[in-house]
């Protein structure tokens, strides 16, 4: 099941063949990470891409001040990744943590990046889904992220996100729009 899951994403960026989907699936290795568990540590070298079956993890960081904050957030039908690290062989700046026992399917990016030279429709694949999720989402957030308020920033987060928010805590929202928990009761009571 999570095999099918898995191909019908891909098929939602562009429609690869029975053969692409065939040499793909033979790199993808199915996994089950507990809450709390490490994809991938702050200062490793990531090898691996994982696609969220069943659970949640977000990408987060820990700067000189101390606070950690969050990046990104990874549900299920999403690929798990410290992506510009992994592209280059470098240690990662990100920590990818599961927010709750989560089950993937893990690929190396080596061996993927092999089969996107062999197969042009694979190759099609990647580039829309760099373009949508390093593009597309990116620019837009970067942006609002130094010009908007943190109320603006809170309505957003509640509409792109409303389907994971029941299952995050305060901290992780406060985190991931780069305020304080005391800061963010503030934003949702109005004051």
């Amino acid at each position: 099941m999570s095999k099918e899951q898995f191909f019908f994403q891909v098929r939602n960026y562009y429609p690869v063949t029975d053969e692409t989907e065939q040499a793909w699936s033979a790199l993808l290795r199915e996994k089950m990470y507990r809450k709390g568990e490490l994809f991938v540590a702050e200062g490793q070298v990531p090898r691996k891409f994982a696609f969220i079956c069943k659970g949640l993890a977000y990408q987060s960081y820990l700067p000189p001040e101390g606070e950690m904050i969050i990046k990104y957030f990874f549900p299920e039908n999403r690929l798990a990744a410290s992506v510009s690290a992994t592209m280059t062989g470098t240690p990662s700046s990100f920590a990818i943590t599961f927010i709750e026992d989560t089950v993937v399917l893990e690929y190396e990016f080596s061996a993927f990046r092999k089969l996107v030279d062999t197969y042009h429709d694979l190759a099609l694949f990647y580039i829309k889904y760099l373009e949508k999720h390093w593009v597309i989402e990116k620019e837009p957030l970067e942006i609002a992220f130094r010009t908007d308020t943190a109320a603006t920033r809170y309505q957003q987060f509640l509409q792109t996100h409303r389907h994971i928010i029941p299952r995050l805590k305060k901290y992780h929202i406060a985190s991931y729009l780069g305020i304080t928990p005391t800061q963010l009761s503030r934003v949702i009571s109005g004051k």
